[in-house]
């Protein structure tokens, strides 16, 4: 790409930023830094040395009780066999995915582990792969580049977070999509294109031998049929509400801004959320745009810090509900 392309490149991007987002970016006043923070809200010295060591023995029954908690759930629900144990089931799944993938997500940023192949193979190729994915590293690809900078031209979800506060029944539309698994199509359909590309080919085995695993995992048990049931199904639907509502949460409505208060909300962590929709402390959102580098044990405290040392301001959003609220006019 030349010069000139490069520049119309940056001035329609920048034309999306202007027309489709920050209908929720606050104001913010300016920071001066702190003996912790610099001024963009990173930390600094000996604190962020502090924040940044990774629990790796924690670590270990974080993953083994995340790999458990579905395993769990099927068990339990064919050890009661009654209509209330299905239900119940079906509705804990998306929880328990939601746990997988956010263990993917501390993986991509490599603090899951302090050992690089160990955080790779468990969080990348072992989670990322059974839990409908590839097991390699795209995903943590197009993730840096959303922290790198958020709703820049190379945010890999600029069309989720954008054109926030929507309507009533423009929120109505996404929810049904999810539930009805048109989203989960729109997400698998891509596997199934350009099969004519070598590389691309091989990923979609890799999709698919994953998923093989798994299904070879209910055969074993006797319940081959539950693998569409309470694994399929579950992801396809409600987890895929869950997923939106932890996402537009993130960074719906933000704008492009070095500010990273301008592109990430911070809600209040209640203990239902940390279970159910932000666990393994990624609802500490800001914090972690702070900096990406800090695991995820450690983002309360950084947060803390950030609140004691003025950064964060009047800018924390009480509840989830709260700004799902805000998130959607009348």
């Amino acid at each position: 790409m030349d010069g000139t392309s490069q520049v119309d490149e940056a001035a329609r991007h920048e034309a999306l930023v202007a027309t489709m987002t920050g209908g929720m970016a606050p104001a913010v006043s300016d920071f001066a830094g702190s003996e912790r923070f610099h001024p963009n809200g990173r930390p600094k010295g000996e604190f962020r040395d502090s924040l940044r060591s990774t629990s790796d023995l924690n670590n270990t029954f974080t993953v083994a009780g995340a790999v458990v908690f579905p395993v769990a759930v099927v068990a339990a629900a064919v050890a009661i066999a009654h209509p209330v144990a299905w239900v119940a089931a079906f509705l804990l799944m998306p929880v328990a995915q939601n746990r997988l993938f956010i263990l993917h997500h501390e993986a991509a940023h490599r603090v899951l582990f302090s050992n690089r192949r160990v955080n790779d193979l468990v969080g990348i190729n072992l989670i990322g792969w059974l839990t409908f994915g590839t097991g390699g590293h795209g995903y943590r690809i197009g993730h840096i580049r959303h922290h790198r900078d958020e709703f820049g031209p190379g945010e890999p979800d600029f069309l989720l977070y954008s054109l926030y506060p929507i309507t009533r029944s423009s929120m109505r539309r996404k929810h049904r999509r999810d539930l009805t698994g048109v989203s989960a199509f729109r997400i698998v359909r891509p596997r199934f294109q350009r099969l004519g590309e070598a590389r691309h080919r091989r990923l979609t085995y890799m999709f698919l031998s994953g998923q093989a695993i798994v299904f070879a995992a209910f055969w074993a048990a006797g319940q081959p049929w539950l693998y569409v049931g309470l694994w399929v199904l579950p992801w396809a639907t409600l987890y895929q509400v869950l997923n939106r509502l932890r996402a537009i949460a993130e960074h719906a409505g933000m704008t492009r801004s070095p500010d990273r208060r301008r592109t990430t909300h911070h809600v209040r962590q209640s203990l239902v959320a940390r279970l159910v929709i932000a666990p393994i402390g990624v609802g500490y959102h800001l914090a972690h745009h702070a900096d990406m580098t800090v695991p995820y044990r450690n983002l309360p405290r950084l947060h803390a810090a950030l609140v004691e040392d003025g950064y964060v301001g009047d800018l924390e959003w009480p509840t989830y509900r709260a700004l799902w609220h805000a998130l959607r006019t009348a």
